[in-house]
């Protein structure tokens, strides 16, 4: 229990130390690209944020969602967390897109294209809306539950789709960062441990407002239950007096 609290405790400083330590290095420590000059830098965030946005933010509500569907794990736990990650994966996926067309815009020369990759994440950020607005139409914490979980389930197929889009089409979107085709290692050095770092980073930033978000769900449906039996006891104080 201690050594859990102190993991707690420890998620958020070690989370700004990671983060801070990848704008130093990103910024005034490795070197430019030959090709893209400082445009370059932008590989230690947008990589790390489409990371969590797809594979990590998603990947955690669909694990989620799938544990609630299997009877021997099902618990209001496991669906509170796959509604809080999937709100955070849509955050993740806005700034995946914003980054992507900060960068695109001076390679490709403009904001937006309709390409394989940009489209299937876009298309992503709105069935993780339709997730989130899903849960809002059903009141039964049950069925909200459980069609919440079949929807994150069937959406997490777009995932792959988007993973290997640069792989099955013809897009201007460029292939992976880390690992050629061969699975030979691109990125070497400073660079390399810069990017690294910022994995871990923006990994546990996701932790970090995971567990904060979760904690005001918690909280949320704690207050929600003293209101309605509030409101209850109220009525059947009504139907005394009657």
């Amino acid at each position: 229990m201690m050594a859990k609290q102190l993991l707690s405790r420890l998620l958020g400083p070690v989370t700004l130390v990671l983060l801070a330590l990848t704008i130093w290095l990103g910024l005034w420590v490795t070197p430019q690209d030959k090709i893209q000059g400082n445009l370059v830098r932008l590989v230690y965030v947008h990589p790390s944020v489409a990371w969590v946005a797809l594979y990590v933010s998603f990947g955690t509500a669909t694990i989620a969602s799938v544990l609630y569907l299997w009877k021997r794990t099902r618990s209001m736990v496991v669906d509170r967390v796959a509604y809080c990650a999937m709100e955070v994966s849509v955050v993740f996926i806005a700034l995946t897109l914003i980054t992507g067309s900060i960068w695109g815009r001076p390679s490709w020369g403009v904001w937006w294209a309709w390409d394989a990759r940009l489209t299937s994440t876009a298309i992503l950020g709105v069935l993780a809306l339709g997730y989130l607005a899903l849960r809002r139409a059903n009141d039964d914490p049950l069925l909200r539950a459980r069609r919440s979980a079949v929807f994150a389930i069937l959406a997490a197929i777009n995932v792959p789709i988007i993973h290997f889009s640069v792989d099955w089409w013809k897009t201007l979107h460029q292939g992976a960062t880390v690992f050629g085709p061969d699975r030979s290692i691109k990125i070497h050095g400073l660079m390399a441990l810069t990017l690294f770092i910022s994995f871990i980073g923006f990994t546990m930033l996701f932790f970090w407002i995971l567990r904060a978000r979760y904690r005001l769900e918690v909280r949320r449906e704690m207050a929600s239950n003293v209101t309605l039996d509030e409101a209850l006891e109220a009525r059947r104080r009504e139907g005394a007096l009657q």
